[in-house]
């Protein structure tokens, strides 16, 4: 049997509590008793989900969820939008959960997208999420940017970071294990598994790295 998940100082009532206040104090449309009654019917869902992700992040302490932490606040709020919006269609208290992420933690993390089980924010300011394809063991880091070009999202395979201030635009396939460096912007260009993208002289450099950095992040299988 699964180790239940340690919600630090508030437990699960008080988590719920804390959240909807947070909707109640920053969106006061008096709408928060309906707000409560959908995070209430799919919190243990989404903290279901949410354990899996930190249990996944090799320096966070296993079954155990710090909701002052923000990077795993951060986290709990988007799965939340996301399992709402998943299993109901409602998109009132998904979209305001949105917002909440984005006022409090500066992440544009919209509750479509399609998240994987088990990705680490470094630090969430700036970040900016497109309809991609993302996978699992993702590390992206603050001020970095996923976005469409004409239409066209890219695809992140097993494993990629995303270091801080850079960019992945248009029809990309960042492959497994693949590393983008500080203000790289990758623009519908592919990156080949295991490789380090940097800028150089005449575009994009690519070349393999020495060991699997992705270890440093997560609790690999």
């Amino acid at each position: 049997m699964n180790k239940p998940l340690n919600i630090l100082t508030l437990g699960r009532n008080g988590l719920l509590t804390y959240t909807t206040r947070q909707l109640q104090n920053l969106l006061p449309d008096g709408r928060e008793h309906q707000a409560s009654l959908l995070i209430g019917d799919h919190i243990d869902q989404s903290l279901a989900r949410l354990q899996v992700c930190i249990n996944s992040v090799k320096t966070w302490a296993l079954d155990e969820f710090n909701y002052l932490h923000s990077s795993q606040y951060c986290t709990f709020l988007y799965y939340l939008s996301n399992t709402i919006w998943r299993e109901t269609g409602n998109t009132e208290v998904p979209t305001k959960l949105f917002l909440l992420n984005k006022m409090l933690n500066g992440i544009d993390l919209f509750y479509e997208i399609n998240m994987p089980a088990m990705f680490f924010i470094g630090h969430s300011t700036g970040i900016v999420f497109a309809k991609a394809t993302y996978s699992n063991y993702l590390v992206v880091y603050q001020n970095t940017t996923v976005g469409k070009n004409h239409g066209i999202a890219p695809v992140l395979d097993e494993g990629v970071i995303l270091y801080p201030n850079s960019a992945v635009i248009g029809g990309c396939h960042i492959g497994k294990e693949a590393l983008i460096a500080q203000g790289v912007s990758v623009i519908s260009t592919d990156v080949a598994p295991g490789c380090f993208a940097f800028s150089g002289e005449g575009g994009l450099i690519q070349k393999p790295t020495k060991r699997r950095i992705i270890e440093d992040f997560f609790r690999m299988p």
